[in-house]
């Protein structure tokens, strides 16, 4: 039992939370664009499964986000889709960034090792080129923990609602 039970989440899982809810808001948007394009019947059933789950999640999600330590609540104001779409690439970028730290750790023959590295740095600069345009515009508030968070909040109600 504990004796003082927080009132708020941790700093931590609140940016664990951030994460995942920005990452599969993202991505519910690009499923549902993408719905139309998909002929296959079982994989369209399987896309249209994904995004039922996706908005499960996201809606499970948002219920903690009165928890986080700060924060600010707003409603969408509109469908710009500007901070979707750079936000697939920042996540791609996050991606093969992980991706590549951990092949090179697989990866026993130099070259490829070498390659990798290479690969590795230009991700890293994507990664910084892509954050640094979402900042810039304010679509990534990293050091705003309100306005973060807000923008999750934002971004997951327009997925959920497309």
């Amino acid at each position: 039992m504990y004796r003082n039970k927080p009132q708020h989440l941790a700093w931590h899982e609140t940016l664990e939370l951030h994460e995942l809810t920005a990452f599969q808001s993202n991505h519910l948007v690009l499923f549902k664009m993408l719905l139309t394009d998909v002929t296959d019947p079982e994989l369209k059933a399987l896309y249209v499964e994904t995004i039922k789950c996706i908005e499960g999640n996201l809606k499970e999600l948002l219920k903690y986000y009165p928890k986080a330590p700060e924060g600010t609540r707003g409603e969408s104001k509109g469908m710009d889709m500007t901070g979707v779409y750079a936000g697939l690439l920042l996540g791609f970028a996050k991606t093969a960034i992980r991706s590549y730290a951990i092949g090179i750790t697989e990866t026993s023959t130099p070259a490829l090792r070498e390659t990798l590295h290479k690969q590795l740095d230009n991700a890293i600069k994507l990664h910084a080129k892509i954050f640094h345009f979402m900042q810039e515009r304010g679509l990534y508030a990293a050091y705003d923990l309100p306005k973060l968070l807000e923008n999750d909040i934002n971004q997951a109600n327009k997925a959920i609602s497309l």
